[in-house]
């Protein structure tokens, strides 16, 4: 049985989260589910458009308003906190929170996408509402965690540190994914190996570099079947 969603984070930025959350998308749409994905907040505008909403959107067989999908969009590539507080606006939770679960009584498997790591801030000192950052909206959300590897030289701490963290908030570490970004990666076997001994939960795939990115083939590298 498919999950109502799944939480897709990251050991860093700019490590596959898009690629893997739009892989994911495509693999439950070919089992036969109504999906749809989510990007509670986006930073980083190319002409008028935020990319990784847009590959979500694609790769998505139900159509919901993008004040849904995207809650929360600045135009600068910084920190959500700062564009946030740039731009003289709250990431509110419950705003969030509220726009899953319009998307979610729309399709029946949706899969949210972080940003950066599991630990951005979202909020600045001073915020009414106080500190929080991305693993409270994961908390919020309540959704089972993936987490995104993207191997290279450093990923094994960050995944050990990032999977302790998702276990710190009372979250369900559901599976995980390598996703290979540097092809030039030394030792990448003993690394996935070294990974798979540590991490408590089931590798789902592994991810090839591409010099051409083909979300649909990645996507039948994933398997469904080993989710917790």
């Amino acid at each position: 049985m498919a999950p109502a969603g799944l939480f897709v984070t990251g050991t860093d930025t700019g490590i596959g989260k898009t690629v893997v959350s739009c892989a994911l998308l495509h693999a439950f749409s070919a089992e036969g589910h109504t999906v749809i994905g989510m990007k509670p907040v986006a930073a980083g505008c190319e002409n008028g458009q935020w990319q990784d909403v847009e590959n979500l959107k694609k790769a998505s067989n139900v159509s919901m308003p993008q004040s849904l999908i995207n809650p929360y969009a600045f135009v600068e590539p910084v920190a959500p906190h700062i564009a946030a507080r740039q731009a003289g606006i709250v990431i509110d939770l419950r705003v969030i929170r509220q726009a899953c679960e319009q998307l979610q009584a729309a399709a029946e498997v949706t899969i949210v996408e972080g940003i950066g790591g599991f630990r951005v801030p979202l909020s600045s000192s001073g915020t009414p509402n106080g500190r929080y950052d991305t693993s409270d909206l994961a908390r919020v959300l309540g959704l089972p965690v993936i987490l995104v590897v993207g191997m290279r030289l450093g990923c094994l701490n960050h995944a050990l540190l990032t999977a302790r963290a998702v276990e710190s908030a009372g979250l369900k570490l559901a599976g995980w994914v390598a996703n290979t970004i540097d092809p030039e990666m030394l030792q990448p076997a003993a690394n996935l190996q070294t990974l798979t001994e540590w991490l408590d939960c089931p590798l789902l795939g592994v991810l090839p570099f591409q010099e051409q990115l083909d979300v649909q083939q990645l996507a039948g590298l994933i398997d469904l079947s080993r989710l917790e």
